[in-house]
């Protein structure tokens, strides 16, 4: 994973004000972070509905197709393009944008 030092945090602070200028700088972070709120509690939804969705797999509460469905859902819900791939593709992709969730049996 990608990490931001306190260099490139300082330089990207300093291009955004010579950018916006100081007036627009606390608005644009009151979006930033309602940005970032709303992208986690999206998050935090997709991985309940995949632990659910583990959970009811194992119980046998799905059908292949139903399973499928399920999957393709909670992929696109995270944004991944579920086109032309396997339910064990889509699970790993999926447990890597939720590295909370308990990963996922094929």
């Amino acid at each position: 994973m990608f990490s931001i030092g306190p260099n490139e945090l300082m330089a990207i602070l300093i291009i955004a004000f010579l950018l916006f200028g100081a007036s627009k700088l606390p608005e644009l972070a009151r979006s930033l972070g309602r940005s970032m709120g709303e992208f986690k509690k999206a998050q935090r939804e997709a991985e309940l509905e995949l632990i659910e969705f583990e959970k009811s797999v194992r119980e046998g509460k799905y059908t292949a197709s139903e399973k499928r469905s399920k999957l393709e859902k909670i992929a696109r819900d995270l944004g991944i393009d579920p086109t032309g791939k396997s339910d064990e593709e889509l699970l790993e992709e999926i447990n890597k944008m939720l590295p909370k969730a308990e990963k996922a049996e094929p």
